[in-house]
């Protein structure tokens, strides 16, 4: 029996399965992008295990195609266990075991960055200076102390944290928040609609509104907008309640006992070490037309740590490279007085310029080293 599944997960017959699969899987994953919007088809299609299906009279999920990590997991071991199957170490052959190896580092560095891989953006007016980014797609709760007169003490909730609800404690925080409702997506309206209901709150802003459950957005351009409830209670019982929302353009404020709280549904944020000061945007266009020719940003890196500080021009296919991220020219604001940089966290940003040297090298040498054997039979001949 062992030596029967050796024989299949060892058999070339497997490899090229294997690689078909793939590429029906690349094609099907593309097309259902329209429907399915990017995001949503990555994770169905491309980071999961299997594609599930489900009847449209039940809630059932019924797995029908292997998912892009099952197709890379049984290539890793299918090649493993066929270089040890037949690999013959006095044979010499370097160039097999270094193509062999570049196939495997470009497989394990897409694992690599599909889990540690992140993407953000930092949008800046002119002028302006952050020291963070934020997500484009993820949100969190912060509860802010401003009490501090140069500085704020934020405690930060993530958005997955918020939808399992009930009660959420810190050792930062003086109370507890318990989640009244949650919505990871959300539409609010100032009169009663069909199928909205009223946000009823004790506190803050909000109270009286009406809010409905939307479906999880899939379109590329677009993002979900979560909204809720949250009660605050302190060791004496209710503080009251308040509604979060990411449409509100400020945050829910109060008091207790003696401290100023500010409370913020905001995308996630990545804070930084040094900030970074938007000098000038540049929307440079082709003359006597409208024709956008090139976007460019200069910044001012400032790292008070280190002393450092310096001007930096970001444009198109021209990023800076900074402390492990990369910062491209991504998009502006319509009046040309601000810009959107994407910033881009991908500790194996290498592993596929690597793996290609690798994998040239190996066919060089093996097509050499079967040119030289050629050469000497036909001599000998």
């Amino acid at each position: 029996m062992f030596a029967r599944i050796y024989r299949v997960l060892t058999s070339l017959k497997l490899t090229v399965a294997l690689l078909a699969l793939g590429l029906i899987l690349v094609f099907w994953g593309t097309l259902a992008q329209v429907n399915l919007g990017l995001y949503k088809a990555q994770n169905d299609f491309f980071r999961s295990f299997f594609i599930y299906w489900s009847p449209a009279w039940s809630s059932w999920k019924i797995p029908i195609f292997p998912g892009g990590y099952a197709i890379g997991w049984l290539l890793l071991v299918n090649l493993f266990a066929a270089h040890f199957r037949y690999y013959q170490p006095g044979q010499k052959k370097w160039g097999i075991v270094l193509i062999h190896l570049g196939v495997v580092l470009l497989l394990f560095g897409q694992l690599l960055t599909d889990v540690f891989s992140t993407e953000s953006t930092m949008h800046l007016r002119n002028g302006e200076t952050k020291n963070y980014s934020e997500a484009s797609r993820h949100f969190e709760l912060a509860v802010i102390d401003a009490s501090a007169a140069d500085s704020d003490k934020v405690v930060t909730i993530s958005s997955h944290r918020l939808q399992r609800g009930g009660d959420i404690t810190h050792e930062a925080l003086p109370f507890t928040l318990r989640i009244r409702r949650y919505y990871p997506n959300s539409m609010p309206s100032e009169k009663p609609l069909p199928g909205y209901s009223q946000m009823e709150t004790s506190a803050g802003f909000g109270n009286g509104i009406w809010w409905r459950e939307m479906p999880h957005e899939t379109d590329t351009d677009k993002r979900d907008m979560p909204s809720g409830i949250v009660e605050l209670i302190g060791p004496g019982g209710a503080l009251g309640s308040f509604a979060i929302s990411s449409y509100f353009n400020r945050p829910q404020e109060f008091t207790y006992d003696g401290r100023p709280y500010r409370l913020v549904l905001r995308p996630t944020r990545f804070y930084k070490p040094f900030t970074v000061h938007l000098v000038e945007f540049k929307h440079d266009r082709y003359p006597g037309t409208d024709i956008p020719k090139n976007f460019s940003s200069r910044v001012r890196v400032q790292r008070p740590a280190t002393g450092e500080d310096r001007e930096v021009l970001i444009y198109m296919n021209n990023p800076l490279r900074y402390e492990g991220e990369t910062y491209y020219q991504a998009s502006f604001d319509t009046d040309d007085q601000g810009t959107v940089l994407q910033v881009v966290r991908n500790p194996s940003w290498l592993t596929p310029y690597f793996s290609c040297v690798m994998v040239g090298i190996g066919l060089t040498v093996q097509f050499l080293k079967s040119l030289v054997e050629f050469a000497k039979k036909r001599k000998q001949a």
